[in-house]
């Protein structure tokens, strides 16, 4: 299923909003997001749950990182190596990792989303972004 209309002309990460590792991607994205091409939305917010079902995903699968872009749903290491291809510098070089197969890449991928919490933290609030971030979240499903 196609993600509504107004979303189509937009890359959008869906991240965990209690992940401390997943507010430091975000920060991270934006960055070196020249093109402004990224939208971000929690997994757990309307617009979140909203994409998830639209695209036949889980709703409380909250360990996996998912790119929707064009109409592609992209989870895991493969959308987190979509999202490197557009980030500016010589991140875009990572994308050469697609050459692994993906039930590899995910093994390492599903270690360090299963330890995300322990390593990097778990906030019950969701981060406070500044304006920049603020103006790329979705709200409510709404770009």
């Amino acid at each position: 299923m196609q993600p509504q209309k107004e979303w189509n002309d937009t890359s959008i990460l869906l991240i965990d909003g209690e992940c401390m590792l997943c507010s430091k991607i975000t920060r991270f994205v934006v960055k070196r997001d020249r093109k402004r091409r990224f939208r971000f939305a929690a997994l757990q917010s309307p617009a979140g749950q909203r994409l998830l079902s639209q695209g036949g995903l889980p709703l409380q699968d909250f360990n996996t990182f998912v790119l929707v872009e064009n109409g592609r749903y992209r989870i895991k290491s493969t959308g987190a190596l979509h999202v490197l291809r557009g980030l500016g510098g010589l991140w875009p070089l990572l994308y050469a990792f697609m050459i692994v197969p993906p039930r590899w890449r995910n093994l390492v991928y599903d270690w360090i989303a299963g330890s995300r919490y322990k390593w990097f933290g778990k906030t019950d609030v969701c981060m406070l972004p500044g304006k920049e971030v603020l103006d790329r979240f979705l709200q409510d499903g709404l770009a």
